[in-house]
């Protein structure tokens, strides 16, 4: 079993001193899924790996998506069978090897609107997906009567549906994953650095050979040497690609995706929804003790590290719901909303909808490797054909990739762990929903969570405003899992800042106090932090206000950001 690493403050000060002191074989930009996975694509192929993220981890699309493992069933209307194959394919070693402790398996339905052609239609197109990955875990799909849809969601008015299917996706937290893809590389070697920024790649000619790093807390630069840079930045793509002075072999183009995240009792079904659109679909998608509602999918030209959802995004959301439920949704049922950025492949004047969702590798000059497009659900087939890709700087005799056999940290022993849920409860004195719920976000490390409160048993205590997650995870996030600010924590560690009403305003001052030793925090830092949140809150709602987004955009970026780095936006 690999030994987890913990990424403490201690242990980020190591891997900053390593950072610049020793060659490294890939230097991987971008701490989203894809750069986690192509860093723990290498670091398993015995390469030597760096990974530098400018801001935190999953800080980008990886925290915004609508959370799911799926193979993406508009993908078969459109005849996209090869991508739709490859992702169920991957979803189900998630479910069953990678990952089983973060992702699980859940209902959607897809409620019937006509008579005739439809129930066949769809019925064939849910029968291919079924089988059109291979070996499955999840349920197949079955027919249901409008009665019996209605009796799996009572909220759907009885006229909006003739009828329904029931089928299986698969779900996790976004922003968890990817982190635990993170430490994974890690504990297989890579050194891996949150907050570093790269400011310029260096070159020998057109070779690239490796890049300057800036550490965004300090203001420190190193250069680092690397036989290959790998850009897994997303919507960065382009940028990266400026940096090395050419114009790549393909560009990314940002579409913009909103969710919003209601209470689960406001819409009354056991099960989620998939609603077809004028031009895409709607998930209605089961999230703990809420639900989250989206998504979008319109241009985005503004600031690329915070986009802004606008009331004309939520409206529309709010709008296609209506239409199908009984007691429609409203803007004082939402507790919180979410805007991320898509990187598509960009053709000239596509509508985003259509822009290509599988993705692309590009070796664009000697050195320099790009990766782009995509879905999350396929980030580890991406980052092994990045590596791949690598081979031509760094010899032929480069591994094959192998993980798709490479547990991520917590999984190994999952099953039986989940047989002693009851026994960790009654030693902890906590009730077994509380374990349970830990044990689904952090698997077999659930024990170094719960070691912190042996020296303060006040960490089982829950977090004050967000009640459902323990002191001891707002510490964990700070000792081993790289969370350097109060934002870190409140909007990826945990996700109080969408699964609480006050968005984690009633939480940030407790949760700062809590890490203030770990990271070193004196009061007038504790301040600082807070102060920062709550802008952030406040301008996120004050955006959510405006109808265009000019002005969202500019509303959010009246908040200063709590990482000192300049404001940026696609190239043009």
């Amino acid at each position: 079993m690999t030994r987890p690493v913990a990424l403490s403050p201690d242990q980020r000060a190591t891997a900053w001193q390593r950072l610049g002191s020793q060659p490294h074989d890939v230097l991987v930009i971008g701490g989203g899924v894809t750069g986690a996975g192509t860093a723990l694509d290498a670091a398993t192929r015995g390469l030597s790996v760096a990974l530098v993220e400018q801001r935190d981890f999953a800080s980008g699309t990886s925290s915004r998506s609508s959370k799911l493992f799926h193979g993406g069933l508009r993908y078969l209307e459109q005849m996209n069978f090869d991508l739709v194959r490859e992702a169920l394919r991957e979803r189900e070693l998630m479910l069953t090897r990678i990952a089983p402790h973060l992702v699980r398996p859940i209902p959607f339905l897809y409620p019937l609107t006509g008579r005739g052609w439809e129930r066949p239609y769809v019925t064939a197109g849910l029968t291919l997906y079924d089988t059109i990955g291979g070996a499955r875990s999840t349920p197949r799909h079955r027919q249901l009567t409008r009665t019996g849809a209605l009796r799996h969601a009572p909220a759907l008015r009885r006229e909006a549906l003739t009828g329904g299917l029931l089928y299986y996706d698969a779900q996790a937290d976004d922003a968890r994953h990817t982190l635990t893809t993170v430490r994974t590389a890690a504990a297989y070697g890579a050194t891996v650095l949150s907050s570093a920024r790269v400011v310029a790649l260096q070159h020998a000619g057109e070779r690239i050979t490796g890049a300057v790093v800036e550490d965004v807390e300090t203001g420190e630069r190193v250069a680092v040497d690397a036989s290959v840079v790998i850009n897994c930045t997303g919507v960065w793509t382009d940028t990266v690609q400026a940096m090395a002075g050419g114009r790549g072999r393909f560009s990314v183009r940002a579409s913009k995706g909103i969710h919003i995240v209601v209470p689960r009792d406001r819409i009354d079904s056991q099960t989620g929804l998939i609603l077809r659109t004028e031009k895409s679909v709607l998930f209605v998608i089961p999230w703990g003790t809420h639900w989250i509602i989206g998504t979008t999918d319109t241009d985005w030209e503004l600031d690329l590290a915070h986009p802004a959802a606008t009331r004309a995004d939520i409206d529309y959301l709010l709008d296609r719901l209506a239409t199908v439920l009984r007691e429609p949704v409203t803007h004082a049922d939402i507790e919180g909303v979410y805007a991320g950025l898509r990187p598509l492949l960009a053709g000239e004047d596509e509508d985003t909808t259509e822009l290509s969702r599988e993705h692309a590798v590009a070796r664009p000059q000697p050195g320099l490797v790009s990766v782009a497009g995509g879905k999350y659900t396929t980030y580890r087939v991406m980052a092994a054909d990045a590596v791949d890709a690598a081979r031509a700087d760094l010899g032929a005799d480069v591994p094959d990739s192998v993980t798709e056999d490479i547990p991520l940290v917590g999984a190994e022993g999952y099953p039986a762990l989940l047989n002693r849920v009851e026994r960790i409860a009654e030693a902890r004195r906590l009730p077994v929903w509380r374990v349970t719920h830990l044990v689904e976000r952090y698997g077999t490390l659930v024990d170094e969570v719960l070691a912190l409160a042996d020296g303060d048993p006040a960490l089982l205590g829950g977090l004050p405003g967000a009640e459902q997650y323990l002191l001891a995870e707002i510490a964990y996030g700070a000792s081993h899992e790289g969370a350097l600010h109060l934002d870190d924590l409140l909007t990826r560690r945990t996700r109080v800042s969408i699964e609480s009403p006050s968005r984690g305003v009633d939480s940030a001052a407790p949760a700062a106090h809590v890490v203030a030793p770990i990271l070193a925090w004196d009061e007038a830092r504790v301040a600082s932090e807070v102060a920062a949140y709550l802008a952030r809150v406040a301008a996120e709602r004050e955006s959510q206000e405006e109808l265009e987004d000019s002005e969202a955009n500019a509303e959010r970026l009246a908040a200063p950001d709590i990482r000192r780095i300049p404001p940026s936006v696609a190239p043009a």
